[in-house]
């Protein structure tokens, strides 16, 4: 029965990629969906793509150990969503369409044309390697649901995994992803929803009482540092890439309420599965796993099934849009630079479709270490984007004094800060290192642009 679910959830998948290939005709629609993304689907992708197999394993998880880290972070995760579709959706999807920028480093390369080569370099170079980090980390969870669900190696369920990933996205673009994405958001929320109704049922606290008496078990610093993934939602380009795809700006405000709700409704439910199923047998030898326990202990084998196939759905939404935004980055923005700029349509296509390929070989390499942690996965991931590309976009979109120079050096500053704070004493004094990152870099920006202005 589990594997009927199973079944029939992948069929749904490849007729959506099947429709979405039968509607991409060039590089805008297979990028951005030819910018007719309307706020559902717009919202409910964003939400899909940015969670991943991290809301329903690597969350639950962290909550069964760190429970006030946890409820913190999803906090912080709330607040970050609210600020992103409210300061950088409208302006950036209004800023990208009058340039004509498909991709983030061409919106940089475009607005600032003096540092244009050196900033769209940077710039998707920085997607290329936390996105392997990120997307593997979405292979990591696939290749433990399949371990569990159908006792298959670890390795076979990576590998199984990447290959029905690419196998949608390969064709289908950003408009299979975007469909898929708001059909796999509706999964993952009835799926959190009804196992902490359940948990909440036979023994444990409502979901809202959780993570309230969650929040209250830590102290000032940590509770600041889990707050600031919040910070990481700026510069998130499989999320980004959602708001440059709204049919106009208008649509964001609309898009803003779906989306916060949906962020909301499920960070509360994955807390309140990790407090809640602390206790279930199995679940100490790998916190990770809480949620699929919790499923196959309570749940009838149907009901299971969907369930399951919820978190296949989580991790599908975010490695898809994680391959295209990839492959992006490799054939539009990197190729170019290396002299090929003057392509037609048909083969930016065929390098778009050969780039996802390659990225999927190369993070499965990486999932293939089975003591890999989707947890400490994303965060890494998270951080690089969050303090590289979020304070510079905030910059360009709001300052219009913002310069290349500014940008530049704020993202190097950012991205050293990210690499070099884990190595400090304590991993870092126990601060998550996108704090002071997103910190440096921002004063960096700002700093070089007065310089400059100055000039």
């Amino acid at each position: 029965m589990i594997a009927a679910s199973f079944m029939l959830y992948l069929g749904i998948v490849g007729a959506i990629g099947w429709v979405a290939w039968r509607r991409t005709r060039d590089m805008s629609d297979y990028l951005l969906g030819g910018r007719r993304i309307g706020p559902w689907v717009a919202a409910l992708s964003a939400g899909a793509s940015d969670m991943s197999g991290w809301l329903l394993l690597g969350l639950p998880g962290l909550a069964v150990t760190l429970p006030a880290a946890a409820a913190w972070t999803a906090l912080g995760l709330i607040a970050g969503t609210w600020c992103n579709w409210r300061f950088v959706a409208r302006p950036l999807r209004e800023a990208s369409g009058a340039l004509g920028a498909l991709t983030v480093p061409a919106f940089f390369a475009l607005r600032f044309p003096a540092h244009g080569r050196w900033l769209r370099a940077l710039t998707a170079l920085t997607i290329v390697v936390f996105f392997l980090l990120y997307t593997s980390a979405g292979l990591v969870a696939g290749g433990k649901l399949f371990n569990t669900v159908f006792a298959l190696p670890y390795t076979l369920s990576v590998v199984l995994g990447a290959a029905i990933i690419l196998l949608y996205t390969l064709f289908g673009g950003f408009l299979a992803v975007a469909w898929t994405d708001a059909l796999q958001a509706l999964m993952m929320s009835a799926a959190l929803l009804a196992v902490s109704a359940l948990l909440w049922q036979h023994g444990g606290t409502p979901a809202g009482a959780a993570v309230g008496s969650a929040l209250g078990g830590v102290g000032p610093l940590a509770a600041l540092s889990a707050l600031a993934w919040g910070l990481g939602y700026f510069g998130q380009p499989h999320i980004l890439a959602r708001f440059m795809a709204l049919t106009d700006g208008a649509r964001a405000a609309s898009a803003r309420r779906i989306g916060v709700t949906w962020t909301a409704l499920g960070l509360v439910a994955a807390v309140a599965i990790g407090v809640g199923g602390a206790g279930l047998a199995g679940v100490t030898a790998d916190p990770e796993r809480v949620f699929i326990i919790a499923v196959e202990a309570e749940f009838v084998p149907w009901l299971a099934g969907g369930c399951l196939a919820a978190i296949l759905a989580a991790i599908m939404s975010t490695a898809d849009s994680q391959l295209l935004v990839t492959a992006a980055a490799l054939a539009e923005d990197l190729l170019p630079l290396a002299g090929d700029a003057t392509r037609d349509e048909s083969a930016r296509l065929a390098a778009g479709r050969i780039a996802v390929c390659a990225v999927a070989v190369a993070a499965c390499a990486i999932a293939l270490d089975p003591d890999a942690g989707v947890f400490d996965l994303v965060a890494r991931a998270w951080a690089g984007f969050g303090a590289t590309l979020g304070p510079a976009l905030l910059v360009a979109l709001h300052q219009r004094t913002a310069t290349g120079a500014g940008t530049l050096g704020g993202m190097l500053a950012g991205a050293a800060v990210v690499l070099a704070w884990p190595a400090l004493p304590g991993g870092g004094f126990g601060i998550y290192e996108i704090l002071p990152a997103f910190i440096v870099a921002l004063t960096t920006n700002l700093a070089v642009n007065r310089w400059f202005a100055r000039d």
